[in-house]
């Protein structure tokens, strides 16, 4: 007679079936979208039954979501967030976001180009996209408010205006701009950033 799985390793088993079918998602929705990949297909490379699939990871959609909520709950984002709320230099503050955002772009560009791609087309695609859109906003907003107490925003730019103005340069749709349709680099993107945000939001010395 087998003997039972001791829970411990039960429970480790789980966890590592749930992380190989989140990556094996992740791997297929930026090779063939959101919409070319299927259960299947995320089963196989997994190495687990398609029924697993949605036990575990709630099917793509579910997948989906657990990526982004995996960016968006990552352990440099408190750090992240931490180091706006206490920066004392208005132009230190906007270099640390604009490399920040760099950064998290490299990290998720790829999978967010799916996101955008599917979200037009699909109600659960685009829930998803709003809560990483939702979080950046977030820091966004509290990179202004940490400009205003500052006292560094220009005096016909509030809050409210500054947020904006982060989010036009540095949402994900900036960046495939810069990068998809006008072939910049990201060093280029940086640099531009870097020259273009300071006299939009800062009153002059």
């Amino acid at each position: 007679m087998r003997k039972p799985v001791p829970r411990g390793r039960r429970a480790e088993y789980a966890q590592h079936t749930r992380q190989a079918i989140v990556e094996a998602a992740r791997a297929l929705f930026i090779e063939k979208g959101y919409f070319g990949t299927k259960v299947e297909e995320i089963a196989q490379s997994a190495r687990v039954a398609p029924a697993t699939v949605y036990a575990v990871g709630g099917g793509k959609n579910g997948l989906l979501r657990t990526l982004i909520e995996s960016g968006t709950g990552a352990e440099e984002v408190p750090v992240i967030l931490a180091r706006i709320e206490e920066s004392t230099d208005p132009a230190d503050l906007i270099r640390f976001i604009v490399r920040a955002t760099r950064e998290m772009f490299e990290k998720w560009a790829d999978l967010m180009r799916q996101v955008a791609a599917a979200a037009p087309q699909e109600p659960t695609v685009r829930e998803t996209q709003r809560i990483a859109h939702a979080s950046m906003r977030h820091g966004l907003a509290l990179t202004a408010r940490r400009l205003a107490t500052l006292d560094a925003l220009r005096d016909d730019v509030d809050v409210e205006a500054a947020t904006d103005l982060l989010w036009l340069h540095l949402c994900n749709a900036a960046y495939f701009i810069r990068t998809d349709d006008l072939g910049w680099s990201l060093d280029r993107s940086e640099a531009w950033l870097n020259e273009a945000l300071p006299p939009a939001l800062l009153r002059r010395p």
